[in-house]
């Protein structure tokens, strides 16, 4: 299950990178950011910032994320760190991008963040009709009768 559930993650996360990301451990509230995911890294992903963004220090981070359809939610939890490889920078970078950043890839400000991934805990709300059956008759409800729940490496 586990496999299926990472798939069903990293398939949802294409689909809408949008991400809610704060420091562990911080009572500051997250923030949203534009994962930028990268087909050959499953391990990582990246983000454009500012130099004066609360991330921007790095270390120890959490990310929540919800799926366009709200099928599927996971709370990842990894490392903020600098990203320093210019090749990484290059390939990232797009229009969307640029329209933050009036300086192009040069911009004083610019910082590029690679959250390393370490594990996630991930659910689906697939209820199927035994599930939606029983939320429309007010039966008792049972963990596995909305979805699957699967704590996960990444």
């Amino acid at each position: 299950m586990s496999d299926d559930i990472r798939k069903a993650f990293w398939k949802a996360l294409d689909a809408s990178p949008y991400v809610m990301v704060g420091m562990t451990g911080e009572r500051e509230h997250h923030i949203p950011m534009n994962a930028q995911l990268d087909k050959d890294a499953n391990s990582a992903w990246w983000f454009f910032t500012a130099t004066d963004n609360r991330l921007a220090a790095g270390g120890p981070a959490m990310a929540q994320f919800a799926s366009k359809g709200h099928d599927l939610f996971a709370c990842i939890s990894g490392t903020l760190r600098r990203e320093e490889d210019r090749a990484v920078l290059d390939r990232l970078w797009n229009n969307s991008i640029a329209a933050w950043y009036p300086g192009g890839k040069g911009d004083p400000k610019l910082v590029l963040l690679r959250f390393d991934l370490e594990d996630a805990e991930i659910w689906t709300a697939d209820p199927g009709i035994k599930g939606l059956f029983k939320l429309a008759t007010g039966m008792t409800m049972k963990g596995g009768n909305l979805g699957k729940h699967a704590e996960v490496t990444l």
